[in-house]
């Protein structure tokens, strides 16, 4: 991972100039096309999937990618890897020969040791090249096994843990694992830090729960939605900044029978300015008949993946709030940017999308910036890992 250092300078000065010459809520999104590799990939006599964020490296025009192994398949890990867009289609089957993998990475704990089985769920990743230092999001658990609580953490290039950030301790998960009893805080499971942002000022940090913690809003379903929080933390400090609002949208598809498994969440954000933001929500549903058709099985992916623009000028700064419950809140603003299930492939069919958990900034292509996203196959045999590109082009709304 000696490359961080050789190229941060570079990479830094790049990074703000593509950040400054991007007119924050002043372009739209084309789809360039997409790349699959299948869930029997292997890198290193490691399975490769579960990938739940992705970041660009303008230095190197290679990408990070975090896995979120809870240490079960292979170490808890990030991956380098490249991507060859003039290889992109826009096909239902493109294949994978744009996609070549490079190192791996795996996360250290405080003593220096590899993560042991189910002690870390790592979900976020981004690399600061001012400092030289990795920013990463651990989701925590709140389950019959056991809970954990979420964590944001530094580290070196190689691994080697740094320090935490101070999460406040509402975030902490206590109560009964369900998170739905009465006097129940903290996150709900698997619905944590799956974000992080660092703004182009590279002064701070921003993560989100994907859904709202106990105390404040019960999880998304069918025809609700859940508040989730954004929390902030200065770089320099490291200490916990503002905090606000964000309103996750309903589950927009019910399962195929009522009471199985549905969820809507936010797993990423993309820092336009130090108060903008691309938002992912990714809904899944299951059973239910999405607009795309995965080639591999001939079955709906029973995704929704959409982009949203929030803008946090006006609203209201919660932080140090134990509950928002009961309280007057403004929440961020939220447009919608794109319903990814829009987006058709040359012969006419929908693109049909995986479980999409990472955006990040891509390079220039024929002089438009663009944006890739990636997709957690959650090592599931009837599901893919997804690259989608798209391009940065025009007026947004």
């Amino acid at each position: 991972m000696k490359f961080f250092a050789r190229c941060a300078a570079r990479a830094a000065s790049l990074a703000a100039l593509s950040l400054l010459t991007l007119p924050a809520l002043a372009q739209t999104l084309s789809y360039l096309g997409q790349q699959i590799v299948p869930t029997t990939a292997v890198f290193r006599g490691v399975p490769v999937g579960g990938l739940s964020s992705i970041d660009y490296v303008p230095g190197t025009g290679r990408y990070l990618a975090i896995c979120d192994d809870r240490s079960d398949r292979g170490p808890a890990r990030f991956y380098e890897l490249a991507l060859d867009l003039s290889k992109f289609r826009r096909s239902a089957a493109p294949g994978e020969a744009g996609v070549s993998w490079v190192n791996m990475t795996t996360l250290l704990d405080v003593d220096g040791q590899p993560f042991g089985r189910n002690m870390v769920d790592p979900e976020s990743l981004r690399l600061d090249t001012r400092r030289n230092q990795i920013y990463w999001s651990n989701e925590g658990q709140r389950s019959s096994a056991g809970f954990q609580n979420p964590t944001v953490r530094r580290m070196t290039p190689d691994g080697k843990h740094i320090a935490d950030f101070p999460v406040p301790a509402y975030y902490n998960p206590v109560g009964s694992a369900s998170g739905i009893a009465a006097g129940d805080m903290g996150v709900y499971n698997n619905l944590a830090f799956e974000s992080i942002a660092i703004t182009p000022d590279g002064k701070t940090l921003w993560t989100m729960s994907e859904n709202g913690l106990a105390q404040d809003s019960l999880p998304t379903a069918v025809g609700r939605g859940s508040r989730a929080r954004m929390l902030s933390f200065d770089l320099d400090t490291g200490k916990a900044g503002a905090e606000y609002v964000y309103e996750v949208g309903p589950v927009p598809f019910p399962p195929t029978r009522a009471g199985d498994f549905a969820t809507n969440g936010v797993p990423d954000m993309l820092a336009l300015s130090s108060h903008e933001f691309i938002v992912i929500e990714r809904a899944y549903a299951t059973g239910a008949v999405t607009p795309g058709v995965a080639a591999h099985t001939r079955q709906p992916t029973s995704n929704t993946i959409k982009l949203f623009l929030i803008d946090t000028r006006g609203a209201t700064d919660v932080s140090g709030w134990t509950t928002i419950k009961g309280r007057e809140v403004v929440p961020v603003k939220r447009t919608m940017l794109l319903d990814l299930s829009s987006l058709k492939n040359d012969d006419g069919s929908v693109l049909a999308l995986d479980n999409i958990e990472g955006i990040t900034f891509g390079p220039v292509v024929d002089g438009k910036r663009t944006l890739i996203l990636v997709s957690d196959n959650n090592f599931n045999p009837a599901q893919f890992t997804q690259f989608v590109a798209l391009t940065i082009d025009g007026p947004l709304p």
